[in-house]
């Protein structure tokens, strides 16, 4: 029989799978409680970071259907729910574990599949979703301006064949 602590942790986590964007996780053996709150303040707005028992951790993934992250789950983990953008959470975690060694990312769950450390590093280097959205509105601007320089083209060109008609005719008489 569960205890009602236990139960109450398990809700509480699954909850948190459910409303999650993605899901990282990370090691965080060593580092003092004064460098996780700093972390914690880093990764403000965009997610929260928890340290929980893995086997509750295990059961509330299962339950919230993110149960493929259960085999990441092993050792002093730490839970980084991500509710904004997830590219976001990555480099805040990449950031603080470039300063601080002990932090290790060990994977995570993003868009329906379990993500490798190497795949939640290349999630960091991912820019901003303003950022992408301003360089695709920049292509698309660039190629309407080509198209619209094509159109044009024909049209200027037979304006300045029209004008050095005029002047070799006037240079003729």
């Amino acid at each position: 029989m569960a205890r009602p602590d236990k139960a109450a942790a398990v809700a509480e986590l699954t909850e948190k799978f459910r409303e999650s964007n993605a899901v990282l996780l990370t090691e965080y053996r060593g580092l003092s409680v004064e460098k996780l709150k700093t972390l914690r303040r880093s990764l403000a707005g965009t997610a929260t970071y928890a340290v929980a028992k893995n086997t509750l951790a295990s059961i509330a993934a299962k339950e919230a259907g993110v149960g493929e992250i259960a085999e990441l789950l092993s050792g002093p983990t730490a839970i980084t729910f991500v509710t904004g953008e997830a590219p976001e959470a990555a480099k805040a975690l990449k950031t603080f574990a470039k300063d601080n060694s002990q932090l290790v990312i060990t994977g995570g769950y993003f868009d329906g599949r379990v993500l490798s450390a190497d795949d939640v590093n290349k999630l960091a280097e991912l820019e901003s979703r303003d950022v992408l959205l301003a360089k695709a509105a920049g292509a698309l601007k660039a190629s309407l301006f080509q198209a619209a320089y094509v159109f044009t083209a024909p049209a200027s060109q037979a304006v300045r064949t029209i004008d050095a008609l005029r002047e070799k005719q006037a240079a003729e008489a």
